[in-house]
């Protein structure tokens, strides 16, 4: 097998930038797509080639699949790498590429149709003794049967589109008397935002960790999985800070979770790179949902196991079988990931705008993701994601401090950003202690929210 010649990016922002940097480690040539808006970014003048795709209107741009596909087919890409976000979950790319005659690079169409379907993947793990929330057998069929569902499961549960991610789509339900609101608002949310208004139910676990493992398959049936991510510190259901290894779990529970995720990778015949997150409630594990993509937050892993996750994801792609087996994958100290976002440190409203002065920390053991510059004019129609601060030390406590010192030295000027958020997390009793759960953030002190130094 030979890699490919000419890789199309059909994203933009940090990540594009990301798998066009792992393209010239490969030296694979490279082609940006862009909106009108995107003209001056990062990525468009890296790569060996650009092609503009349409106006700002993610629809008619970074989402319209006959013009991407266009752009591969006049630049002679053999490749398509999606990124995360924007098609990289969507089946009907993935398929069109393959009858194309371009390879998706990421799983394949099936692998993609169960992530996408939640209900029917816990469906399918539960045959295979992988450990589910209780819930719903499948998708509802509509309020009545949620209300049926919930009795037996018990109050508390959560409303969860079928196709969905990223919280939305989601609705806690605490009552009877809240079902209809709730069943219907879920609903509508889920088919703005997914096309479908398909939902399941879980039983609402309240007190929970969110642990992700990262996992590795080839088209040979080997399959590996490169430890876990803790993504507990959340907003909305939206992941603000990573780190791996997880403070919380025992070696134990880290050895379990390793065995539920190449299980999970079995049962759906997974290829390529793909992430299995569950929750842990105290010593029970819980599967919740595959992604079938690169994670926001796969540096942290890149950063412990010394593994360049993008790079290996275009091997995969390629045909070319595994370089690692499991004996091979070591974890060494700690790393963690703040996501540093172009809004409002307190109320989280979006800050677009320009960027007057943009200034990175450095030094030993510090990464900046980002697609960021001086000059640069952050555009509202996108995603306020403005850059990824990733720390190494040899300890947690260390790479906490570490973190606090890159985001003192981190200068963004014309923008608000969330830098002011992340110090406060990092300094945090509970979060030094490891004490912590996905209710963290809402039980934050507002006043005690910006602290000097």
């Amino acid at each position: 097998m030979k890699l490919f010649k000419k890789i199309l990016i059909a994203n933009r922002g940090e990540i594009a930038v990301r798998v066009i940097r792992a393209c010239r480690e490969l030296g694979i040539s490279t082609v940006a797509v862009y909106s009108d808006v995107d003209k001056e970014a990062v990525h468009v003048k890296m790569a060996d080639e650009a092609v503009c795709i349409g106006p700002a209107d993610v629809s008619l741009s970074y989402l319209n699949m006959p013009v991407i596909l266009s752009a591969a087919e006049i630049t002679d890409a053999e490749a398509i790498h999606p990124g995360y976000g924007f098609l990289s979950e969507n089946v009907q790319f993935a398929e069109t590429c393959r009858s194309s005659g371009i390879t998706f690079i990421g799983p394949s169409p099936d692998n993609i149709r169960i992530g996408g379907d939640k209900a029917k993947a816990r469906q399918l793990l539960k045959r295979k003794s992988v450990p589910v929330i209780p819930g719903s057998s499948g998708v509802l069929k509509n309020e009545k049967e949620a209300r049926k569902t919930a009795k037996k499961v018990g109050y508390p549960i959560i409303l969860k589109a079928s196709s969905g991610g990223g919280g939305r789509g989601m609705r806690i339900v605490e009552s009877e008397l809240e079902m209809e609101k709730s069943f219907a608002t879920a609903q509508r949310e889920s088919l703005t935002a997914f096309g479908s208004n398909e939902l399941y139910i879980e039983k609402y676990l309240s007190s929970v960790r969110h642990i992700e493992v990262q996992i590795m398959a080839d088209n040979n049936g080997n399959v590996i999985h490169l430890g876990e991510r803790d993504c507990t510190i959340q907003r909305r259901h939206q992941k603000l800070i990573e780190e791996s290894p997880s403070p919380f779990i025992t070696n134990k529970l880290r050895k379990k979770l390793g065995e539920y995720a190449i299980k999970t990778a079995r049962a759906i015949g997974y290829r390529n790179v793909g992430t299995v997150e569950f929750v842990v409630n105290d010593d029970s594990i819980y599967f919740i949902e595959i992604n079938t993509r690169v994670q926001v937050e796969h540096p942290v892993t890149e950063m412990v196991t010394g593994i360049d996750i993008i790079n290996e994801q275009i091997k995969l792609a390629a045909g070319l079988p595994l370089e690692y087996r499991q004996n091979d994958i070591t974890v060494t100290g700690h790393a963690i990931e703040c996501r540093i976002n172009a809004e409002d440190p307190k109320t989280f409203i979006p800050s677009p705008g320009k960027i007057d002065f943009f200034y990175q920390p450095g030094g030993a053991g510090i990464r900046i993701d980002t697609a960021a510059y001086s000059g640069w004019e952050v555009p509202p129609q996108y995603d306020s994601l403005v850059a990824k601060v990733i720390v190494q030390a040899a300890k947690r406590d260390e790479a906490i401090r570490h973190m606090l010192l890159a985001l003192d030295e981190f200068m963004i000027e014309g923008i608000k950003t969330t830098i002011p958020f992340h110090k406060k997390v990092l300094r945090d009793k509970r979060f030094l202690e490891g004490d912590f759960d996905t209710h963290f953030c809402d039980s934050m002190n507002s006043r005690d929210y910006i602290r000097p130094g």
